[in-house]
C-alpha cells in the first residue's frame, strides 16, 4: 500500500515536489488556501485583460526543460515559449535608455558603443559567469543543503575566491559607466540581496540573462503553473483549493497529517511548501526548529508593491520588460536593506505582456504590470499605494514622452499586506530569504525538519533559494530526501 503525503500550498515548489513524489509511487494530496493553484504565481483577469500576479520573468529555460524531461515530457507539451527580442529595455533618464538584445554579440556591441573596451571585459566577465553557471547547475543547486561538504568539489575548490568577493566589486573592476554597472548588477536582485552582499559566484545570473536569454510563455507565467498542475494530475495528484490548513497534526514528535478547515486529514508524511516561518507556527512550540529571533535576524528578499493596469491605448517607447533606473540605485537599496522605509525615489520595473501576446489585452489596449521593490514589514495602506502609483506614472510619462493618466481604464494593486494575507508571508516578503554568503546552501533552513519526524519543507526560504527555477529544484530536492529517508 502506497504511503500518503499531504502537501501544504500549491506554489511552484509544491507542484514540483508533488510531481516527483507521485512518480515515486506516493499518494499525494495538495492543500491550497487560495481558490487557484500557483501560490505567488497566480493570475488576475479583468475586463478582457490578463495579468500574472507574481513572477513575470522566464529565465534559465534549461531548468524547466530538465523538470519536464524527468517525466518524459517537454515544456512544449504544456505551453508555448517565445524568446523575447529585445530581452528588455532600461531607462536611466529622458532620452537615455539602453536596450538589451537577445544574443551576446549584439550586447557586446551595445556595451562597446557606450564604453570603449567594455566588450572585451564583458566577454571575460561572461566567460566566468558561464563557468559559474555550469558549476552551480551541475554541481551545487541540486544538492539538498544537508552538509557543508556539499560545497566542496574540485570545481568549487578551484574557484573558492568567487564565494568571497562580491558581484558589485567584480563588476566595478571591469566597468566604469554607471549604466553598464547597473545592468550587470540587476540580475542578482532576483536572489534577493544587494549586489554588494551577493558573492561573485552568483554572476551565473548574468549568464542566465545574456547567455540563455529572456523568454515568454504564451499566456504568461501562469501557463507554466497550469502545465505543471496538469502534469501533476496526470500523475495522480489530488488538489484541494480554497481550504485552510490550521495545524500540522503530531503525535510524540511525529507528523501525522493536517487539520484542514474543521476536519483532520491523516498522512504518513507532511510536506509544507508554504512560508517556512508560517509552517512552523502550525506546530507545537517545542517542535519548532527556528525561533522568532532567528527569522528576525535573517536577511529577507524584498517585498513589492505591484500594480495591474489596463490602458485604453498601446503604449509607446517601451518593451515587453522595461526597467526604470532613472533614480539612485544605492539609495533605493538602502531604503530596503539598511534603514527600511518607503523610498522617496523608487526604481521600478514594468511588464507589458500585450507587446508580445495579444491575448493579454483587448485589441487596441495595453496590459501593464508595475513593480516597486520594498523593504519587508513596511506599513501598507491605500493612500500610500495611491501616492506611489502617481509617482511611477508621472515618471514614466516624462521618460517615455507620452500621456498616461487619462488613459488608465483601471488599476489593481498588491502589496505587503496582501503577501501576508494571501501567502502567510513573513513580514510580507515577496521572494523568500536572500542568497547572501551566510544564507547559502547548508546555512539555509533545512528541507527535513530537525525536530519533527516525517515533516519536510520546500520553497524559497529553504534550499536552494528564491526564484522560480530554484523553486522547481527545491521540489525535486525535497522529494529525493523523502524517498531516501521514508522508504520503510
Amino acid at each position: 500500500m502506497s504511503k500518503k503525503i499531504a502537501i501544504i500550498g500549491a506554489g511552484f515548489s509544491s507542484l514540483s515536489a508533488a510531481c516527483y513524489l507521485a512518480k515515486a509511487g506516493y499518494e499525494v494530496d495538495v492543500f491550497e488556501k487560495n481558490d487557484t493553484v500557483g501560490g505567488r504565481a497566480r493570475q488576475l483577469k479583468k475586463d478582457g485583460f490578463t495579468f500574472d500576479i507574481g513572477p513575470t520573468w522566464y529565465w534559465m529555460p534549461d531548468v524547466f526543460e530538465k523538470f519536464f524531461a524527468d517525466f518524459g515530457k517537454k515544456p512544449s507539451d504544456y505551453y508555448t515559449l517565445e524568446k523575447l527580442s529585445p530581452a528588455y529595455q532600461v531607462y536611466f533618464g529622458v532620452n537615455n535608455s539602453i536596450t538589451i538584445a537577445d544574443n551576446p554579440q549584439d550586447i557586446y556591441d551595445t556595451f562597446e558603443s557606450i564604453e570603449k573596451g567594455s566588450a572585451k571585459n564583458l566577454k571575460k566577465f561572461l566567460a566566468r559567469a558561464e563557468k559559474n553557471y555550469n558549476i552551480a547547475i551541475k554541481n551545487l543547486v541540486y544538492r539538498p543543503g544537508v552538509s557543508p561538504l556539499e560545497l566542496v568539489t574540485p570545481e568549487t575548490i578551484m574557484n573558492v575566491g568567487q564565494f568571497f568577493g562580491s558581484i558589485s566589486g567584480r563588476v566595478r573592476k571591469l566597468f566604469k559607466d554607471r549604466r553598464l554597472i547597473q545592468i550587470l548588477e540587476f540580475p542578482v536582485l532576483f536572489l534577493g540581496a544587494k549586489p554588494s552582499d551577493t558573492p561573485a559566484f552568483y554572476s551565473f545570473m548574468n549568464y542566465a540573462d545574456f547567455g540563455l536569454g529572456t523568454w515568454y510563455a504564451k499566456g504568461g507565467m501562469y501557463s507554466v503553473v497550469q502545465g505543471m498542475h496538469r502534469l501533476a494530475e496526470e500523475l495522480g495528484v489530488r488538489f484541494h483549493t480554497g481550504v485552510n490548513v490550521s495545524k500540522i497534526l503530531t503525535e510524540n514528535g511525529v507528523a501525522k497529517g493536517l487539520r484542514v478547515n474543521d476536519s483532520e486529514h491523516r498522512a504518513d508524511i507532511v510536506l509544507s511548501g508554504a512560508d517556512y516561518h508560517h509552517s512552523e507556527q502550525l506546530l507545537p512550540p517545542e517542535l519548532r526548529t527556528y525561533s522568532e529571533n532567528f527569522w528576525k535576524r535573517k536577511t529577507f528578499a524584498p517585498s513589492s508593491l505591484l500594480f495591474y493596469v489596463g490602458f485604453d491605448k498601446p503604449l509607446q517607447n517601451v518593451e515587453h520588460h522595461t526597467l526604470f533606473f532613472d533614480t539612485d540605485f544605492d539609495e533605493h537599496a538602502r531604503d530596503i536593506y539598511d534603514k527600511p522605509r518607503w523610498p522617496d525615489r523608487p526604481l521600478f520595473y514594468a511588464s507589458f505582456p500585450s507587446k508580445t501576446d495579444a491575448s493579454t489585452a483587448p485589441e487596441g489596449k495595453e496590459a501593464a504590470i508595475f513593480l516597486i521593490p520594498l523593504a519587508p514589514g513596511l506599513s501598507d495602506d491605500h493612500s500610500t499605494r495611491k501616492k506611489y502609483f502617481e509617482i511611477i506614472l508621472d515618471r514614466m510619462e516624462k521618460l517615455t514622452g507620452q500621456s498616461l493618466h487619462e488613459h488608465v481604464l483601471f488599476s489593481e494593486s498588491f502589496g505587503v499586506n496582501d503577501f501576508i494575507n494571501d501567502y502567510n508571508s513573513f513580514k510580507g516578503n515577496a521572494y523568500g530569504m536572500a542568497n547572501t554568503l551566510l544564507q547559502t546552501a547548508f546555512l539555509r533552513p533545512k528541507l527535513k525538519s530537525p525536530k519533527t519526524k516525517k515533516l519536510y519543507f520546500t520553497g524559497q526560504l529553504t534550499v536552494p533559494g528564491p526564484g522560480v527555477p530554484p523553486s522547481l529544484i527545491s521540489g525535486q530536492l525535497v522529494s529525493e530526501l523523502i524517498t531516501k529517508y521514508e522508504k520503510s
